[in-house]
């Protein structure tokens, strides 16, 4: 693997796409610590240092830390995340998403289009979310200092300005390291924010009490979650394909057989992303009336990630979003129609409708295991930091661990499958 590496820098082209992927990311972190204009860095300092953020913390790890430095990128990537998946939750409720995604190339392209200006139209809305938060105290509670001192509407304006451009710039970052760089813009910059936040969480966990031991414990539990992701994310259901033989002119095609790999969790790391947002909604509404009876329930089951009820909701949460998604973005029905137009068949299957029914089946049998190996490494951190008694939020988990190592796989892919065209031994070999 190492000479693997050595040679994909030895290669001019493959130089120069990781170079400028690197320097791009490099770029996305020094704008997590540019502070907007009109916020004030040693205020945010004081504060950030003086209250509890837990609440924000999820976000803020998408942010690479931004979100509570009140940064130019303090948005991050997720206005960008949330359109991508609203986009194509539309395509279920709107018929015309669905005839642009059936159109190639052009259609992918219009949806590109929409996604870019609902994602600034989102950072809009959370960059003044953000600044009307800073301003009230409940970004930072029971900080003595405002991160803004000058809230003049000029000012305020200024600062959500910036935000939203940032926003807009982040997404420009991650589609220029698609088209020129290596890998996924959008994933790598998420790895990069996440990747960003493990020396600061493992540090606080060496610096409690048993230091030794947890910082240990965490170790092995990030290997174990590492191995189980790598298995379970390389792992396919291959369903046999064979095409009939046809005359095409004077020429004879098919007769070939191949497969169709269908994935254990098809959906990814997107159900944890959704439940985990959905999470935060019940605390941050608590937050409108903290005194009154059902807001302190709230803050009692679902402010601690280590509760019973948290824990419970969010395996849920992760399990039906598992479904709904993956129902989503793989349709039986269309993948039948492919194989018909060509000529190709299950062996034992009938082709049309059965195809779709046994592709259905199959995936709903999948399905179910990919769901609960999503909950199960997702809340394994969790249960061993309660236990250990460290006093860790909900951002040190298998969420992240996940993400992590999904995108080293498709990017180690990715420059393995370049180094295969130029005939050089690759990463996975």
């Amino acid at each position: 693997m190492l000479s693997a590496f050595a040679q994909a820098f030895r290669t001019p082209d493959l130089r120069r796409k990781l170079l400028f992927t690197l320097g791009i990311m490099a770029l996305f972190r020094l704008g997590a610590f540019i502070p907007a204009p009109g916020v004030s860095y040693a205020n945010v300092q004081q504060c950030a240092a003086a209250s509890d953020q837990s609440i924000l913390d999820m976000v803020n790890l998408f942010s690479g830390g931004g979100l509570l430095q009140l940064s130019i990128f303090a948005l991050g990537i997720m206005p960008y995340i949330t359109a991508s998946i609203i986009i194509q939750l539309l395509r279920v409720a709107i018929p015309r998403f669905e005839e642009l995604h059936k159109e190639g190339q052009a259609g992918t392209a219009k949806l590109t289009q929409y996604t870019r200006y609902l994602t600034i139209g989102l950072g809009l809305l959370q960059s003044v979310t953000v600044v009307t938060l800073a301003v009230s105290g409940q970004l930072y509670p029971g900080c003595p200092v405002s991160p803004i001192p000058d809230e003049s509407p000029f000012n305020l304006f200024l600062v959500v300005l910036a935000m939203t451009a940032g926003t807009g710039l982040i997404m420009w970052l991650g589609e220029l390291i698609t088209e020129r760089g290596v890998g996924n813009g959008m994933s790598l910059l998420i790895f990069t924010s996440i990747v960003a936040s493990f020396p600061t969480q493992m540090i606080s966990i060496a610096g409690g009490a048993n230091g030794f031991r947890n910082t240990v414990i965490m170790l092995a539990v990030i290997l174990l979650i590492t191995l189980a992701v790598v298995f379970v994310e390389q792992s396919q259901r291959r369903i046999p394909v064979q095409y009939a033989k046809r005359m095409v002119g004077r020429r004879l095609y098919g007769g070939s057989t191949t497969y169709i790999p269908l994935k254990i969790n098809q959906s990814g790391v997107i159900p944890v992303i959704f439940a985990s947002s959905i999470l935060q909604l019940p605390v941050l509404a608590a937050q409108f009336a903290p005194q009154a009876s059902w807001s302190l329930w709230l803050q009692q089951h679902f402010l601690v990630t280590q509760s019973w009820w948290y824990m419970l909701t969010y395996a849920l949460l992760i399990i039906f979003f598992a479904f709904f998604y993956t129902s989503i973005t793989f349709n039986p029905e269309e993948v039948a129609d492919n194989m018909k137009k060509y000529g190709g068949f299950i062996p034992g299957i009938r082709a049309g409708r059965p195809t779709a029914e046994y592709l259905g089946y199959v995936m709903t049998r999948l399905t179910w295991p990919g769901s609960f190996y999503l909950a199960v490494v997702a809340l394994i951190p969790v249960v061993v930091i309660a236990a250990m008694g460290v006093s860790q939020s909900m951002q040190f988990g298998g969420t992240t661990i996940m993400i992590m190592v999904g995108v080293g796989l498709q990017t180690v892919k990715e420059i393995d499958s370049q180094l295969q065209q130029r005939h050089y031994e690759g990463f996975l070999q």
